[in-house]
């Protein structure tokens, strides 16, 4: 899991469309303040709402949606769900920015499609930057959000021998880089770590992505719990 630094190989060439999902007129004023002055970024809408978030992701189709969880009427968690499970907005990645941090905010984020998570505590570089590693397909998470964490939400306690049911359509060393994505290794990492080309690695996720039906990264671990293929470390 990448922590505000892209783990991807290819970098994202054109400017990024952002769409600003925040209930508080002055939160989103900063940051579209912030995404003019910095090359490589537009604000292509705002909402207020996540009912009108949903709405101005179909229209606008951004490239990627900053979303606050607590809104009025639909929050957050709802609005991303929509948003990544409408065949429309396949294409347009969520990024949780929140002041709430609990453990149940991280989980339903990413459980409900979202790419990333930040605290508005973050600092400007930080978003950027979180913006870009989501926009280009990797996952975020803010520093002190581990994924211990999301493993006590999503592991369901398969057996520690045999395959889970989920994962048998996928071949022994798919299995193993899933194991490596959700550990948090990058391609680079796990190149090194397996002795195989990088190019090789993108191949065996391109497989997963594929058979475990999976938008990004992201789910990649959510499964890797779910499944228990993961568990957590211990304290």
């Amino acid at each position: 899991m990448t922590e505000l630094s892209s783990t991807s190989d290819e970098p994202v060439s054109s400017d990024i469309g952002v769409l600003l999902a925040d209930d508080h007129a002055l939160m989103r004023e900063s940051f579209r303040a912030l995404l003019d002055v910095s090359p490589g970024y537009v604000t292509v809408g705002e909402a207020g709402t996540g009912t009108e978030a949903v709405r101005l992701a179909r229209r606008l189709l951004p490239d990627v949606v900053l979303m606050d969880v607590r809104m009025p009427g639909m929050d957050g968690i709802e609005a991303t769900r929509r948003i990544c499970t409408d065949p429309e907005t396949a294409s347009v990645r969520v990024l949780i920015l929140t002041t709430f941090d609990l453990d149940e905010y991280v989980y339903a984020a990413l459980r409900a499609g979202a790419s990333g998570f930040l605290v508005k505590d973050a600092t400007a570089a930080e978003l950027l930057a979180g913006i870009r590693v989501v926009a280009s397909g990797e996952a975020l998470l803010a520093p002190r959000v581990t994924r211990r964490l999301i493993a006590a939400f999503g592991r369901q306690g398969w057996p520690a021998s045999g395959t889970p049911p989920r994962l048998k359509v996928l071949t022994e060393r798919e299995r193993e880089v899933l194991s490596l994505i959700a550990r948090g290794l990058s391609n680079t990492e796990i190149s090194q770590h397996l002795h195989v080309t990088l190019g090789t690695v993108k191949t065996h996720i391109g497989r997963l992505l594929s058979k475990l039906a999976a938008r990004d990264r992201a789910q990649l671990v959510i499964t890797a719990y779910e499944t228990g293929l993961v568990t957590p470390e211990p304290r």
